[in-house]
């Protein structure tokens, strides 16, 4: 009966299934999308002045943090990793196009705050 209290799980498993499969599932396509070469981040990624590399990078580990926030044992880590992503896209933003960075600081918050609330339940 109160094995359940300690669990670490939260209260609302079905809410919790739903927000992280919405975040795990639009990581894995925005990092996906980086990879074809005719999109808007390749200028992008050209603006940054850094390399093309950079942007399968963050390919990469925007598909590995969505991939991560799936598994309810490394969610916080991969949460973690997608608002640390949203953080440095925030400060890219700032020098590249002060009037977007809102909504990458915006996610990074949600993400930021998403992450702790599930760290605190370990």
């Amino acid at each position: 009966m109160f094995e359940d209290a300690n669990s670490g799980e939260p209260r609302n498993v079905l809410g919790d299934w739903a927000l992280r499969g919405f975040v795990g599932v639009v990581a894995v396509f925005v990092g996906w999308n980086k990879f074809p070469g005719d999109t808007m981040w390749v200028q992008l990624f050209q603006r940054i002045g850094i390399g093309q590399w950079f942007r399968y990078f963050t390919g990469v580990v925007e598909i590995l943090g969505g991939m991560l926030v799936l598994v309810p044992r490394s969610a916080a880590v991969g949460l973690a990793v997608l608002a640390v992503t949203m953080a440095g896209a925030a400060v890219v933003d700032a020098w590249l196009q002060p009037g977007a960075v809102v909504i990458p600081a915006v996610l990074c918050i949600a993400l930021g705050l998403f992450a702790w609330s599930r760290w605190k339940s370990y």
